[in-house]
């Protein structure tokens, strides 16, 4: 598979709910989890509004079908966000997403999770998150702020500053409490080292 083609994303993201490649396991996923289905129409919708001929064709309804899990599943992210492959969202509930925030590949994201723009002041922007990101439910990451590769974020944090490589940071505002990484968090990321 080519990376970043539509199809390689949206298996990427599908293998990280079990670590199972193949169609059968695509469409069982889609079925079993609505993170699937709902990264199915936002790669979709984002893949095809980047091909001319896309954009005239399937585009406005992969764009229709991403708005219906949209509001099924409080899920909000534009189709517009930039996004590394190995997407997960295990739980419905609330993810608010700013499409100009940039996240890396291997991303969990949980319910309540708000990754958002600060308007003004010295953080004016949108946050960029690395690879192999944790964030537990009700995190908040706020503003023109990086998080590093392989950052664990407690639940109901405020990240309001940068956080380093490895961090564990929780708290409000969020405070790094260890350099202990996401190990046990992110599962499943060998989809590029095993077999298609």
């Amino acid at each position: 598979m080519k990376p970043k083609s539509i199809r390689y994303l949206i298996c990427t993201d599908s293998y990280r709910y079990g670590g199972k490649r193949g169609v059968l396991s695509l469409v069982g996923n889609a079925l079993k989890y609505p993170g699937v289905s709902f990264s199915i129409y936002l790669r979709a919708s984002h893949g095809l509004g980047r091909n001319p001929l896309g954009k005239i064709t399937l585009y406005p309804f992969a764009r229709l079908l991403l708005n219906h899990c949209r509001i099924k599943y409080h899920i909000d992210i534009p189709h517009v966000t930039d996004i590394g492959p190995g997407l997960y969202i295990g739980h419905l509930g609330d993810v608010v997403v700013n499409g100009a925030a940039r996240i890396g590949k291997n991303c969990n994201l949980s319910p309540g999770v708000v990754i958002g723009a600060a308007n003004r002041g010295s953080r004016k922007g949108v946050p960029v998150i690395g690879d192999n990101v944790y964030i537990a439910p009700g995190a908040k990451i706020i503003g023109n702020i990086t998080v590093g590769n392989n950052v664990a974020i407690g639940a109901n944090a405020v990240v309001l500053d940068d956080l380093p490589d490895n961090a564990v940071a929780a708290g409000n505002p969020a405070t790094v409490m260890s350099l202990n990484g996401v190990k046990g968090y992110i599962e499943f990321t060998d989809y590029d080292s095993s077999p298609d």
